[in-house]
């Protein structure tokens, strides 16, 4: 199963006799705002006209726990996790598409937060609402609940020591811009630069400039020259785990299974006895 899905099909699908479940996880990485701005509100785009039947999921609240020593988007209390995914109508037994507003990240955040939890039939929807060309609503619904109860997988999830691990004897992917990596700058985090030994691997570069992801071949020769291959060990990390499960989804589109690190550079960095590369060398 492809972990995408275009427009054109989506809208096929929704017409047929099983339609997916929509959720819309519009959000936005917001830094330090002027005085007196307000941070980014994706429940108020999405009551501006959302796809018709989908239901929001908040990123920082129903797929992330609050920010600490596990990192800005720490994983979610799993209860938590399954009564909003239930709240939205997600069940075993029925396919689930999410999008956001174009970026990605919190899509492809939702799409591993559920894989990982075992849901079995979960896509993005490739470029979000961009690419979609049916109509919108403003109604807010109230789906069946569902019977999605999460049971997280073995494999897929990372931690510090695991990464650092990795980071040594596989390949392990850091997803932050190219200047972050190299410690030249540092917006959000308290310190600047990389997990020794990992490569830099800008998520921008996945994509074309419409969002879309570029196709599988693609993909697979962009990873290779990274030094991924078929049968490598793969780990990805960003600065808090949400643009790096977009690069974990451009992994699967590749036919490239890769693991998780959900704390990534937010949690790493606030360790002071963790190392830390700087310049463009992985070490």
């Amino acid at each position: 199963m492809n972990a995408i899905i275009s427009a054109s099909d989506l809208a096929n699908d929704l017409a047929g006799a099983n339609p997916p479940v929509l959720l819309d996880v519009r959000w936005r990485l917001t830094a330090a705002k002027a005085a007196g701005e307000p941070p980014y509100d994706g429940r108020a785009d999405y009551e501006t006209g959302h796809l018709p039947g989908a239901v929001y999921v908040d990123l920082d609240r129903e797929l992330a726990s609050a920010p600490g020593e596990g990192g800005r988007h720490p994983l979610p209390d799993l209860a938590h996790f399954g009564a909003a995914m239930r709240r939205a109508g997600v069940s075993s037994g029925t396919p689930v598409v999410v999008y956001d507003g174009g970026q990605g990240w919190a899509a492809a955040r939702a799409w591993w937060m559920l894989r990982w939890t075992g849901h079995p039939d979960v896509r993005v929807l490739d470029g979000g609402l961009p690419a979609w060309e049916g109509p919108l609503e403003k109604s807010v619904p109230t789906p069946e609940e569902g019977d999605f109860v999460p049971e997280p997988g073995a494999a897929g999830l990372l931690d510090a020591d695991a990464a650092a691990e990795l980071a040594r004897s596989g390949v392990l992917l850091d997803a932050r811009a190219g200047e972050r990596y190299r410690g030249e700058v540092e917006p959000i985090d308290p310190v600047a630069g990389h997990i020794p030994g990992a490569v830099s691997a800008p998520t921008t570069e996945n994509v074309r400039a419409d969002g879309r992801y570029l196709p599988a071949q693609e993909l697979r020769e962009r990873f290779k020259g990274l030094g991924v291959s078929e049968g490598s060990r793969v780990g990805v990390y960003c600065g808090s785990g949400v643009s790096a499960a977009h690069e974990v989804l451009a992994l699967a589109v590749a036919g490239l299974p890769a693991e998780l690190y959900v704390g990534s550079w937010s949690e790493w960095s606030s360790d002071p006895d963790r190392p830390v590369a700087v310049g463009p060398d992985p070490q």
